[in-house]
């Protein structure tokens, strides 16, 4: 199967073409623009195109991807919103994702923000290399005794419920499917609302939807205790960023971290480093002290690409040989 791999960096096809190996029953076109209508004239006379998070495959780049003899959409993430399902299955074109790859790895840099923004080890590291070893304005707390709130206890929520209940925290869910193994846990479920209102850290796992867009707005982020951690590394919709900015400079929101932005199609996965960021509130959540943001890498660990680029070619052989594919999508 001839496949067209969109937005592409050195590490998708180191890991790609190392899954590809050992069958090698795909020719593998490696393309580094994103797909979208513009560049989806590159795919023409490709069986299959393989895409991220960015690539947009809306009605229009997917009639444009059918007129060229695509048929199959090989997703290498969880998340699916930046496809028109209805449109592919009108088009009667396949869409697969990687529904998980690495729980742990999000879960641990989930937490691993979490520390350090507690104990403010970004600012400590900048500090200690300018020569001030200073202990003002680094007061954290312990985490033992705290209540944390996990939105989304699918596999990553349940990983990172698990990781802080080790620590001692008072660990609180809300999803609308329960996972039974967190019981063993103490972790508690409830309503939404009693999360918000009650956690001193709130981190979300669920996927971007029209039920959750937006599901930390300005009247959460009122509801949180005052001073409360918020950690989004799932989707940057879910957090209404404006509101937040606002919670920030009033001290309601006490520290942030993000992972995931969401506009972040026009700044993340590339070098900005020699330009202007454009983008006037990405760069004021950048001035903030008790805010960290990392360029959606979460994800980015060996075994989880490793995972990622064997799931996606699982797919594609699924789609030559037309057999039946869990991972496999259909509109709702």
């Amino acid at each position: 199967m001839r496949v067209a791999v969109f937005d592409t960096h050195a590490y998708d096809r180191r890991f790609l073409d190392e899954a590809n190996q050992a069958a090698g029953r795909h020719d593998l076109v490696f393309f580094e623009p994103r797909l979208s209508s513009q560049t989806a004239a590159l795919a023409e006379g490709f069986d299959a195109v393989c895409v991220f998070v960015n690539d947009h495959l809306d009605a229009e780049t997917l009639r444009a991807l059918h007129a060229g003899g695509t048929r199959s959409v090989a997703l290498r993430c969880a998340g699916y919103n930046n496809v028109d399902l209805a449109v592919a299955h009108q088009l009667r074109m396949r869409v697969a994702r990687v529904p998980a790859y690495s729980p742990h790895a999000v879960a641990e840099h989930t937490v691993a923000l979490i520390l350090a923004l507690n104990r403010k080890i970004h600012r400590a590291h900048q500090r200690v290399r300018e020569g001030n070893f200073a202990l003002d304005g680094l007061l954290g707390f312990e985490l033992q005794g705290r209540t944390a709130g996990v939105i989304g206890t699918g596999r990553i929520g349940v990983n990172v419920a698990r990781i802080l209940a080790s620590f001692g925290c008072r660990v609180l869910a809300y999803d609308v499917v329960q996972a039974d193994e967190l019981e063993r846990y103490g972790v508690e479920y409830v309503d939404l609302d009693t999360l918000i209102a009650e956690s001193n850290v709130i981190t979300l796992h669920v996927p971007l939807m029209p039920e959750t867009h937006h599901v930390i707005d300005a009247d959460a982020v009122a509801r949180m205790p005052r001073g409360a951690m918020l950690i989004n590394t799932s989707r940057g919709g879910l957090v209404d960023t404006r509101a937040v900015i606002d919670g920030l400079k009033s001290g309601q929101v006490g520290s942030l971290g993000l992972d995931v932005y969401e506009e972040e199609e026009a700044i993340f996965f590339q070098d900005l480093s020699d330009a202007i960021i454009q983008d006037d509130v990405f760069a004021r959540l950048l001035s903030f002290p008790n805010v960290i943001v990392t360029g959606h890498q979460a994800f980015f660990t060996e075994t989880a690409m490793r995972n990622i680029a064997e799931t996606t070619l699982a797919n594609l052989d699924g789609f030559e040989d037309g057999a039946a594919l869990e991972t496999e999508l259909q509109p709702a």
